[in-house]
């Protein structure tokens, strides 16, 4: 049953709204950073190993040991622009929203995405490695459909690079926790982003 739930966690379907956000990717192709797939598969494997399987990762390990308010909101305020904070404020509001319906309790305030899905987690029994598998394959299904719609890529293109960055998730979550944020490329496009004229995504 803890299989069929980590599937339920990291399933696209998930009624958390992750299809409505690109977390960058939107204004890195506006930039003509990325443009076809070689590029996307590039973008999103920089921001997969040098933000999400740092900072997000540690803190969802953590938080999988038991909730922290003072994590939690250690988390928000490494949120470098204010799309990226609003991002995993709704995605963890609604995510705990959906919990409680299934009596799945998230003590924290305004929890952020790491913090709600770790709750899921220890709730559901799922191990923390493979929680951490699922959350960064969540992430990087979400990017890879992002950059389908943005770009636009072929559903072929997007299964590659799911194909090729997926192959990496066990190495990068067996890998001891950095606890770092540095990605001033990601930073500086998500501010852009935020006055961009026409885009499909909200961040």
């Amino acid at each position: 049953m803890s299989l069929a739930r980590l599937l339920q966690l990291a399933s696209p379907t998930l009624p958390v709204g992750a299809y409505s956000y690109s977390q960058g990717l939107e204004a890195a192709v506006e930039a003509g950073i990325v443009t076809d797939a070689a590029s996307a598969e590039r973008w999103i494997a920089d921001v997969l190993e040098l933000s999400a399987a740092r900072m997000e990762l540690a803190v969802l390990r953590s938080q999988l040991e038991g909730p922290s308010q003072a994590l939690n909101d250690f988390f928000l305020a490494s949120r470098e622009t204010a799309e990226l904070r609003a991002e995993t404020l709704q995605m963890g509001h609604s995510l705990a929203k959906l919990l409680a319906e299934l009596a799945i309790d998230v003590p924290i305030a305004e929890p952020a995405l790491p913090t709600a899905f770790a709750c899921a987690a220890r709730a559901w029994g799922i191990s923390p490695h493979d929680a951490a598998v699922a959350y960064l394959w969540s992430w990087l299904e979400n990017q890879v459909m992002a950059a389908v719609k943005a770009v636009p890529l072929g559903q072929t293109a997007g299964q590659k690079i799911l194909l090729e960055l997926g192959g990496r998730l066990n190495a990068i979550v067996e890998q001891e926790a950095q606890w770092f944020n540095f990605a001033p490329g990601l930073a500086f496009l998500s501010a852009r982003h935020e006055t961009q004229y026409s885009r499909l995504f909200r961040s």
